[in-house]
């Protein structure tokens, strides 16, 4: 009784591992976890970037860099301004740059091969001669008084002129 017990756990942990690694093998797991890395090791190059070379050219008061501004408060306190406007120009390079790098190529490679669609136009409609609520053309009842309309007129098509 004990081992059938052992095994219907075995083959239950064996289906539920089965599925996590059909998972873990698929082909966006992977990318998402590459494209983790790239972007964090993206992010601290341009830290570096702005925290060594934009920064130190903004002047901010006498010896001070940018990264370095702090406004004292009551009590001993700090407003680290400097250290904020770091972190916004740090986030705005590697937006733009994931934006002009990724976001717009990607865009145009998905306009260029997507298919090209119709746009479909909208049913006909007219208006209900009681109501003057819009219904589909080919009602013989108003949807929203229920007054029964009159057919519609048929189409004339031009007919070709005779030399």
């Amino acid at each position: 009784m004990a081992t059938q017990r052992f095994q219907q756990v075995g083959s239950r942990a064996g289906k539920t591992l089965g599925g996590f690694r059909t998972f873990i093998l698929r082909g966006n797991v992977v990318d998402l976890a590459v494209g983790i890395v790239i972007g964090a090791a993206f992010t601290s190059v341009v830290t570096a970037l702005v925290s060594g070379i934009i920064t130190p050219l903004i002047p901010v008061s006498g010896n001070q860099s940018l990264a370095d501004w702090i406004i004292p408060i009551y009590n001993n306190g700090q407003l680290k301004i400097g250290a904020f406007l770091v972190a916004i120009i740090s986030f705005l390079i590697v937006a733009a740059v994931i934006y002009f790098l990724v976001v717009l190529p990607v865009n145009a490679l998905t306009s260029r091969f997507k298919p090209h669609e119709k746009p479909v136009e909208p049913p006909p409609t007219r208006d209900c001669p009681y109501c003057l609520s819009s219904i589909p053309a080919a009602a013989t009842r108003c949807a929203y008084c229920t007054s029964p309309l009159p057919p519609l007129a048929p189409v004339q098509q031009a007919q070709p002129q005779q030399r």
